[in-house]
């Protein structure tokens, strides 16, 4: 029962306080700062897990992870580079391409894309594109002169799924030979589906029949690059070397990280920079905290004295101040954890509902590599949170309850 009576002390003072008016406002401002960087922070954590998810999942999932680029002479042996990575530890899967960049006709100009030539049986292993197809791999059978273009281009072309189009291309680059826009090759080719990854890609990227994109750049059984397809993203670059390095041919080596690394370094300097800001937030709440025991020690001198002469000590009367200054931190803590969770959860819901509410579009699809705010709350972020914000509550009650344990009864009697 003795050791329990600092905290039925301390929860009796945190009451009392409740009812006096301004040391009431402090207290109230403390928590409920100390909630919203809480539920802030949360939030912010959850959403950007969920842009690194994406990124992961969608982007990388499409776009090459690692690949092997022709520099100059068209891959002949890419069969036996599809051999030599399915020897490398690490790498899953391997397939061959096609790359070349064209310009679709529109009406009033030409608009860029990049035209991928794809084995639909081969690029289904190392590719989630078929999650986002339609009508699907079937499309991109066989040579014919069938094309898959991003919704979002074909909404700002005007066409739809059957119509054809006219697509430049350069000619070969041979000496005297202009590459300009008066000589490229024009070739009709029939929508036979589309996409929706969302983003960028739907704007920049198509795919054709890898055997029509040979017959088109006139590389016979050769193609021009090999993606990969590796188990850990992260250790795409050294891989794509390693293989790379066990080639005869002179290549081009790349991979994710420098194509596409901009966006995971701007995910994590947004997420330290995020982490640090709504970290001071919580930090100056806590400061609310020193504030309001200064007050309650002051404000309570006399019955700090009569339960010392009582017989209680003085570390006992530290604890009382200490669990009187942490339950702010605790209300806090559990009232942000609580905000800050449903918030993650429901993000890409409500953010959804604020752009229909405005009219205005978060992220514009040609612009970034998604069309919506992702979000995907983690444990982990949950506990570390909670666990920071618990620290600097309950860091912030020391100073006032060494106070109070350093006051001298007769003195604090006296002045009464």
């Amino acid at each position: 029962m003795k050791s329990a009576l600092p905290l039925l002390i301390g929860w009796r003072f945190y009451r009392a306080r409740q009812r006096s008016g301004f040391v009431s406002f402090i207290s109230f401002a403390s928590t409920a700062g100390i909630a919203l960087g809480v539920a802030v922070l949360i939030l912010v954590l959850s959403a950007m897990n969920g842009f690194e998810s994406e990124l992961e999942k969608r982007l990388l999932g499409v776009v090459p992870q690692g690949e092997l680029l022709s520099a100059g002479q068209p891959i002949a042996n890419w069969r036996q580079m599809l051999s030599d990575a399915s020897t490398i530890h690490g790498i899953t899967a391997a397939a061959p391409m096609v790359k070349m960049q064209g310009l679709v006709q529109k009406p009033g100009g030409f608009a860029g894309l990049q035209v991928v030539g794809i084995d639909p049986a081969l690029e289904q292993q190392v590719s989630t594109l078929g999650n986002y197809l339609s009508p699907g791999w079937q499309s991109l059978q066989g040579d014919a002169n069938h094309i898959v273009m991003g919704q979002g281009l074909l909404k700002k072309l005007g066409l739809k799924i059957g119509d054809s189009v006219t697509l430049y291309l350069p000619p070969p680059r041979e000496a005297g030979v202009s590459t300009d826009i008066g000589r490229a090759r024009s070739h009709t080719l029939v929508i036979s589906g589309s996409f929706s990854v969302g983003g960028e890609l739907d704007f920049a990227n198509a795919y054709v029949p890898l055997a029509y994109a040979q017959k088109l750049l006139e590389l016979g059984d050769a193609v021009t690059a090999v993606r990969i397809k590796v188990a850990r993203v992260f250790e795409a670059p050294k891989l794509i070397r390693e293989l790379g390095y066990q080639q005869q041919q002179m290549l081009y080596i790349s991979d994710w990280t420098r194509t596409q690394g901009h966006l995971y370094q701007d995910i994590q300097m947004v997420r330290t920079v995020m982490y640090l800001v709504l970290a001071l937030v919580i930090a100056v709440a806590c400061f609310n905290i020193v504030s309001t025991l200064v007050m309650a020690v002051r404000d309570k001198a006399a019955e700090i004295a009569i339960l010392m002469t009582m017989g209680l000590g003085r570390r006992a009367m530290m604890a009382v101040f200490m669990v009187q200054g942490a339950l702010n931190g605790i209300v806090g803590c559990v009232l942000g954890t609580v905000c800050g969770v449903l918030l993650a959860q429901n993000l890409s819901v409500i953010a959804a509902f604020i752009e229909k509410l405005t009219g205005h579009k978060f992220l514009s699809a040609d612009v970034y590599f998604i069309d919506f705010l992702p979000s995907r709350l983690e444990l982990s972020d949950v506990l570390l949170v909670l666990g920071m914000a618990l620290m600097m509550s309950l860091l912030a009650t020391l100073y006032p309850a060494y106070r109070a344990s350093r006051i001298a009864p007769a003195q604090a009697l006296a002045a009464r």
